[in-house]
């Protein structure tokens, strides 16, 4: 398949592409949700496979099984594209639903203290620090970048899909990152706290600052491996700690990303590479016709497919919300409004403004002064925007990002191992980043 062709299709089927795209999604939502979590023990630790992870699994096999599916059932590579297009519509409003969660709790952040405010920085630099030589000296290009500059959670996928786009290198390296940590990273955290703490060098309080990576189940896991080893006094003050980094880190984090860490990245990169920078196998660009298209393929959505791409992850997030917390969409459906509402504010105000401030920093904004104590409707705010639960849109995003995984397995097969241990790497150096900041700050 030509460029020209990839770049053709989706306009002349627009329609019925779509059509088959948000069926597909929502089919394999609705069995993700019939599914549940499925958990088992490994070593001291616990798996649990949430169906956000049998989302992408099943949206990956689709792409997958394209050769063996008639006709009509096929998901082209066209289709694989406009999926991660629509992912990354679908991400902003992720964004303005934390940014409402976070807004009525400015004032409890401002009183946490300085050691708190400062452990933030050892959270983003450490992936980088850590992370980013290691990569380059396996062979690791441009997907360094999205696999270092943060612990890779939801946000950071948002930032790197509006900057460089998913199907970009950034963009493949961000969502291996975010895939490792999905499945691997509670476990991963958990022994590596449990071990750190073992050590006796840190404080149990710095400790359990540098838990708080912004990942609610990471935190959970490295907390609790901390706990474990104090007196049950000392195992309440970590969790209160814990819990008051990871809602720093989820409060500041899309700022410090957006505008330290991912620029720390980047130019970290263009200075280490000469240097460090090796050939492998992981170097070679990846091969086949979706891989040769990649920089021609991606396009922005048109305004009214963003708008439609908005409306179906809202859509389908109501879904979710039923299916995995019993939630009624009509209950649900003004939340999930003011959230439409928030994203679509959000991108006016950043095209109006010549993208100078990306729209997810304009729609984090304005959904966190919503539910701010600056709002004069901040409580009603709170209990609208409260029956639509945290989690719900992220089966529907995750199954955008397999259907879209098809087109990418020839960059990721050529990345393999080597991406999912740098992605590690990251995650052990957002927590002794974090931990070492504190420990100063703290004493």
């Amino acid at each position: 398949m030509t460029t020209e062709t990839l770049t053709s299709v989706p306009t002349r089927t627009a329609l019925s592409g779509y059509a088959k795209l948000y069926l597909y999604a929502l089919v394999i939502i609705v069995v993700a949700g019939l599914i549940g979590s499925v958990s088992f023990k490994l070593g001291p630790g616990k798996v649990v496979l949430l169906p956000m992870v049998w989302a992408i699994l099943m949206g990956a096999a689709v792409g997958l099984a394209r050769p063996y599916m008639p006709g009509p059932l096929k998901l082209d590579t066209a289709l694989q594209f406009k999926s991660a297009a629509v992912l990354q519509a679908g991400l902003m409003l992720f964004i303005a639903k934390l940014g409402l969660l976070v807004g009525n709790s400015l004032p409890e952040i401002a009183r946490a203290g300085w050691s708190l405010g400062f452990q933030e920085l050892g959270h983003f630099v450490g992936t980088i620090l850590m992370g980013l030589p290691i990569a380059l000296l396996l062979g690791i290009k441009r997907e360094a970048i999205g696999a270092t500059f943060s612990v890779g959670r939801e946000p950071s996928l948002a930032i790197i899909g509006e900057k460089y786009g998913m199907d970009s290198p950034e963009g493949r390296g961000v969502l291996a990152e975010y895939l490792t940590g999905t499945v691997f990273g509670a476990v991963f955290i958990a022994i590596f706290a449990g071990l750190v703490t073992s050590l006796n060098i840190f404080d149990p309080i710095a400790l359990a600052m540098g838990a708080g990576v912004g990942s609610g189940s990471m935190m959970a896991a490295a907390a609790g491996a901390i706990a474990a080893q104090q007196s049950p006094e000392v195992a309440k003050t970590v969790a209160t700690f814990a819990a008051a980094s990871n809602l720093i880190t989820s409060v500041v984090g899309t700022y410090f990303t957006l505008f330290i860490s991912l620029p720390l990245a980047v130019r970290g990169y263009k200075v280490m590479e000469p240097i460090l920078g090796r050939t492998t196998k992981a170097s070679a660009p990846a091969t086949g016709p979706a891989s040769e298209a990649v920089g021609e393929s991606h396009s922005e959505l048109s305004g009214m497919e963003r708008w439609g791409a908005w409306l179906v992850v809202a859509a389908l997030s109501l879904v979710s919300d039923l299916l995995l917390y019993k939630t009624s969409p009509l209950v649900a459906l003004p939340g999930m409004a003011i959230i439409v509402a928030c994203v679509a504010v959000g991108q006016f105000l950043s095209s109006v403004t010549g993208r100078k401030v990306p729209a997810v920093c304009w729609i984090s904004l304005i959904a966190m002064f919503l539910t701010s104590p600056a709002c004069p409707w901040a409580a009603q705010m709170i209990a609208i925007t409260g029956k639509v639960n945290f989690l719900a849109s992220t089966p529907p995003m995750l199954t955008f990002a397999g259907l879209s995984i098809a087109k990418d397995v020839p960059a990721f097969r050529q990345l393999g191992w080597r991406i999912v241990l740098v992605s590690l790497i990251a995650n052990a150096g957002t927590f002794l980043g974090a931990t070492f900041i504190a420990q100063v700050f703290h004493h």
